[in-house]
């Protein structure tokens, strides 16, 4: 890739900051930025960030979860996530803690396979996809109690190529799964070549 086509991080200045909402999750913020030759204002969701974890069996099986999303109202076919809402943590040992906390697993192999931005118009969430493998369970009595939405949460294993089917006819929409999926499968086809360190 050239560095014409690589996204850059330049911020502008921040002339005003003004909270507007003070979510459960996330807040509603307006800023007033300098681009130079205008000043416009934007509100935007600040959001703390999130990961999501393609966990691959040695099969070559990706497992998918099944929630509910009540903005959408949709029951979405998702790897496990979460936040990035612990103060100091990592974003890899957040992975780990997702992975443990959704579907009782540990991974002994951890790869960043890709990151992205939900919605980079109206949000700043950024979303890291980690690839996890060497799977194990985590032992009965140190699993997790899951709560609302997750404690209803259908795990399925997925062969990789036909999760791949699944997004490319239009059968998943949870972005985390679109991206992670085709990254993983990616990946996959240029022999690991693409993994990052977590």
């Amino acid at each position: 890739m050239t560095a014409e086509t690589t996204d850059q991080h330049a911020p502008r200045p921040v002339l005003e900051h003004e909270l507007l909402h003070h979510g459960k999750i996330w807040d509603l913020v307006s800023e007033q930025v300098d681009l130079g030759e205008s000043q416009v204002v934007r509100e935007f969701v600040d959001h703390p960030g999130a990961v999501a974890i393609i966990a691959l069996d040695n099969q070559e099986r990706v497992l998918l979860l099944r929630q509910y999303r009540h903005p959408v109202r949709a029951e979405l076919w998702e790897p496990p996530a979460g936040l990035r809402d612990v103060e100091g943590e990592a974003p890899v040992l957040a992975a780990a803690r997702e992975l443990a906390e959704e579907a009782d697993l540990r991974a002994g192999q951890w790869h960043l396979l890709t990151e992205f931005h939900t919605s980079p118009g109206g949000s700043n969430e950024s979303i890291l996809v980690y690839l996890a493998r060497d799977l194990s369970p985590v032992p009965e009595g140190e699993r997790f109690t899951r709560e609302d939405e997750e404690a209803g949460m259908v795990p399925v294993w997925v062969p990789l190529d036909d999760a791949v089917d699944a997004v490319l006819t239009g059968r998943l929409h949870s972005p985390s799964a679109t991206v992670g999926i085709l990254a993983a499968a990616a990946a996959r086809d240029r022999g690991w070549m693409t993994l990052r360190e977590a």
